[in-house]
């Protein structure tokens, strides 16, 4: 029954396009056929590692760096993002802009009305960024090795506003930029 209406309807429409006079220009190419010259073809190998960027750093090590016990990552997508919970409790977010540059961040935050410090980070050019509106959030943004902009942010839960609000965001950035280690 279900293939007959599949028939049926594959019928209807292909009528309907004859009937309007609906045709497509092109040469038809067979599904993964290895033709690197026709239009929308598209090199899948640079996908490959899409969103490996949420692991370069273990939840352990996300955990341990903010105070925590445990990391749970709670979002993977163009930022990844983990809640970190035990003796503190805050909010970690990560991102990579493949083309940013560490420059237009620095503006864009200093634009936001954040205040910024340079800073070297596993012997790298970095930035801390505060809202002083939320003095218990810290920002910290350097170059990536390969290209682009790290940023690591890390938000208390609490009241409580820490001794270094910077000092967890600077952690996890030399943890990064060093390999993980």
């Amino acid at each position: 029954m279900r293939r007959r209406l599949l028939a049926v309807l594959a019928a209807v429409l292909m009528s309907l396009g004859m009937a309007t006079g609906c045709s497509v220009d092109g040469t038809p190419v067979a599904v993964g056929a290895a033709d690197d010259q026709q239009p929308g073809n598209v090199d899948t190998d640079q996908f490959d590692n899409l969103l490996l960027e949420c692991s370069v750093l273990s939840p352990m090590q996300i955990a341990d760096a903010v105070g925590g016990t445990v990391a749970r990552g709670t979002f993977n997508g163009a930022i990844c993002r983990w809640i970190v919970e035990g003796t503190t409790t805050a909010g970690v977010t990560f991102n990579w802009f493949e083309w940013g540059d560490p420059n237009v961040e620095k503006d864009t935050a200093k634009e936001l009305g954040y205040q910024t410090e340079n800073i070297k980070v596993a012997s790298q050019a970095a930035f801390t960024q505060r809202d002083p509106d939320r003095p218990a959030v810290c920002g910290v943004t350097a170059r990536a090795p390969s290209r682009g902009v790290y940023t690591w942010w890390v938000e208390p839960r609490t009241s409580a506003v820490p001794a270094d609000p910077c000092a967890a965001p600077i952690k996890l950035m030399e943890l990064l930029l060093s390999g993980g280690q």
